[in-house]
């Protein structure tokens, strides 16, 4: 069976200075193994066809076979580095914490311990109807479940 650890270093001097960083890789028992990699502006095909062209030249099938998918993360992919976090600064995110929370709004930096998002939230007032209000959370990594981009379609 590949290793992880192994595709991972072989994945890493490839895109150095590239401008490309590694999401995840992903190998299964079977050898199958996916690779996600991203880019500030955004990754193309062709950069997947040469990344994978490239690491299947550091592997060898006659010592074992395996299948290799090369992309980008989907836009159901949660965000899992941290300059995927940076790349989408400015941009709408849900938030899950480890218990069970939703929080959503706008990403606008990160802190040392994790995303900080602006939300608005409905402020109960002197008033019949509530207000809202613009209120900043910041979030620990090790207390997120999992935070993904929010798409809108105007």
């Amino acid at each position: 069976m590949l290793d992880r650890a192994t595709i991972e270093g072989t994945v890493s001097k490839l895109i150095e200075g590239s401008g490309l960083f590694i999401v995840d890789v992903y190998v299964s028992p079977s050898n199958n193994i996916r690779v996600l990699v991203d880019n500030h502006e955004g990754v193309s095909l062709n950069e997947c066809i040469e990344l994978s062209r490239a690491v299947e030249k550091n592997l060898d099938r006659e010592k074992e076979d395996f299948h290799l998918e090369v992309s980008s993360p989907g836009l159901s992919e949660p965000l899992k580095v941290l300059p995927q976090y940076l790349k989408n600064i400015g941009r709408d995110v849900e938030v899950l914490t480890k218990g069970g929370q939703k929080h959503t709004g706008k990403l606008l930096r990160i802190s040392e311990r994790g995303p900080v998002i602006e939300e608005m939230v409905k402020i109960k007032g002197e008033k019949k109807r509530p207000g809202i209000r613009a209120v900043e959370n910041e979030f620990d990594f090790d207390h997120i479940h999992s935070t993904k981009v929010l798409v809108k379609y105007k």
